[in-house]
């Protein structure tokens, strides 16, 4: 199996400190599974590490964004913050999209009024720059897909945790749908129920690494070489081998994120 694509990493968590360059060398070294990964910015500092290792690794991608966590917290001059990360990340020729942006209403104490008008600029500013999202929505479908619907954004709806129903929504209005390691749990029967309306050529795989580590990998960080066994699941519900799976899903994220190599 190679030509693995993962598109949503967070290699700078704090998971990583005490081996960050071991396991990024390993990762995207010669031999690796792993062809691409592509980081998902959280905030400013998570920006500047992935522009840092765009530049440094020939394919390591990243994104620039603000996450609905820190919606609350932001600075006031926020958005020209990521007005200049933008320019920076694009300067390195690897910038792939805003985010991670979205919304999440999973835990009390959240600004739902502040999440929204901080996701709903950052559509915006993706528009101007002719960029995709990468979308977090958490227990917040119906408001994420209305406000998609109402700027024309395109992207990923990245760590999907949605229905079925939702699923279709969103590859209604041209989104790509993107699976982690949850498929391979045993609890997994909303996702793969997901997974079933999601045609191949909108899928991509991801594993929001150091998160969510699939079996037999469970209670461990997660480094992107593990999409091997999301793989699996999906090619044993999509009738396809491995490989196929593998080739698609890299072929879909470059479309995705606009990687012309």
């Amino acid at each position: 199996m190679n030509n693995i694509f993962d598109t949503h990493c967070h290699y700078d968590d704090h998971w990583f400190d005490e081996d960050r360059q071991e396991v990024l060398d390993r990762v995207l070294g010669d031999g690796s599974v792993v062809s691409f990964v592509n980081h998902a910015a959280t905030d400013e500092a998570s920006a500047l590490f992935g522009i840092e290792n765009a530049k440094k690794y020939r394919n390591y991608y990243t994104s620039v964004g603000f996450h609905p966590e820190f919606a609350s917290v932001l600075p006031q001059d926020w958005e020209a913050k990521l007005a200049e990360l933008y320019e920076k990340a694009k300067a390195t020729g690897k910038l792939t999209a805003i985010g991670e942006i979205g919304l999440d209403y999973h835990y009390d104490g959240y600004d739902r009024d502040r999440e929204i008008e901080v996701f709903e600029k950052q559509l915006v500013f993706a528009n101007e720059k002719d960029l995709p999202v990468i979308v977090h929505s958490r227990d917040a479908s119906q408001d994420t897909l209305d406000l998609l619907k109402k700027h024309g954004s395109r992207g990923v709806i990245h760590c999907f945790s949605g229905s079925a129903e939702v699923a279709k929504q969103a590859l209604a209005m041209g989104f790509y749908i993107g699976f982690t390691g949850v498929l391979a749990f045993n609890n997994a029967k909303k996702a793969l129920k997901a997974l079933e309306v999601v045609p191949m050529d909108r899928l991509v795989l991801e594993t929001d690494c150091p998160y969510m580590a699939p079996p037999p990998f469970r209670g461990q960080r997660c480094e992107s070489p593990m999409i091997a066994e999301v793989v699996k699941v999906v090619a044993a519900q999509k009738c396809l081998t491995e490989q196929q799976v593998c080739d698609q899903t890299c072929e879909n994220a470059k479309k995705l994120y606009g990687i012309e190599l």
